[in-house]
């Protein structure tokens, strides 16, 4: 039987932060990590699908979806600032013995507060989550040049992943089935990025992406020493996260759970079905 979604707001550091809710508090935590450029919208279907299984939070980040979005003169927009505020958020939640769901910056955010708090750790399930230096493909190049120089050349290079085009190419490249991905979802997430402001956002995220890529030997280090239960789903024909960062997961832990699926970056809007059955399975091994 599938369960009422709630759609809430909790102040966190003077920043109201929006987030789903669904599910029973008593049965097992599934705390789900958007990407870029998209919102707690994204696990939409994943979160009917898994309702009656698990107890399932999915949050927006300051500058995403519906929560608050200040001024980037106010609020420093890092990755490291967004997994405080995160962090924060499970506290403030009292959420506990957490499985992380983490995809595209999900990751990042997920693994940089597991780093810092393993008890909060259940286990991981990464849907094109990046950790390795060969899991990054060359559509990524016009953000690497941007977080290498300050030209104006640059930006504009870095701006073109704001534009609609990309927004949709984001969803529908690698697909194998285009015509099971609603327009709304890219639609929407092209919204939120057209807002006044929103443009200086993404870009200051973009140009703080390098220090992810800095942190992943940290990353591989908690992996190899913690071995957190991980389940990897990856859409292995995404062009950004290509399909060997997923098989790369298996060089610090060799007992992870690796499907590479037929699809893009964005497989829950494909695969949530199936992605919802592994996902059981997975928990009750």
């Amino acid at each position: 039987m599938k369960n009422q979604v709630y759609y809430k707001n909790v102040e966190i550091n003077g920043v109201t932060i929006f987030y789903r809710q669904v599910g029973n508090p008593e049965k097992p935590v599934l705390l789900l990590l958007h990407g870029f450029p998209s919102s707690s919208h994204m696990f939409r279907d994943l979160m009917n699908e898994l309702s009656d299984s698990f107890y399932l939070i999915a949050p927006d980040y300051p500058g995403f979806g519906q929560s608050d979005a200040p001024d980037v003169k106010e609020f420093q927009y890092t990755f490291d600032n967004l997994s405080i505020v995160i962090e924060a958020f499970i506290d403030a939640l009292k959420l506990k013995n957490i499985n992380f769901y983490v995809q595209d910056y999900g990751g990042p955010i997920g693994y940089r507060i597991a780093s810092r708090r393993p008890e909060l750790v259940q286990s991981f399930i990464v849907q094109n989550a990046n950790a390795y230096i060969e899991g990054l493909g060359e559509a990524l190049a016009p953000l690497a040049a941007y977080i290498e120089n300050d030209t104006d050349e640059a930006e504009r290079g870095a701006r073109k992943f704001l534009e609609f085009e990309a927004t949709r190419w984001t969803y529908l490249d690698g697909a194998s089935e285009p015509e099971k991905i609603s327009p709304d979802s890219y639609s929407l997430d092209q919204y939120y990025l057209n807002r006044l402001g929103n443009d200086l956002i993404q870009l200051a995220l973009f140009k703080n992406y390098g220090t992810n890529i800095a942190l992943y030997k940290e990353w591989q280090d908690y992996f190899k020493k913690m071995q957190p239960k991980m389940l990897i789903i990856w859409g292995k024909n995404d062009k950004m996260f290509i399909e060997a960062g997923g098989w790369a997961y298996r060089n610090n832990l060799p007992n992870a759970e690796i499907h590479q699926l037929d699809g893009g970056h964005f497989l829950l809007e494909e695969y949530h079905l199936k992605m919802a059955d592994l996902i059981k399975d997975f928990y009750n091994k």
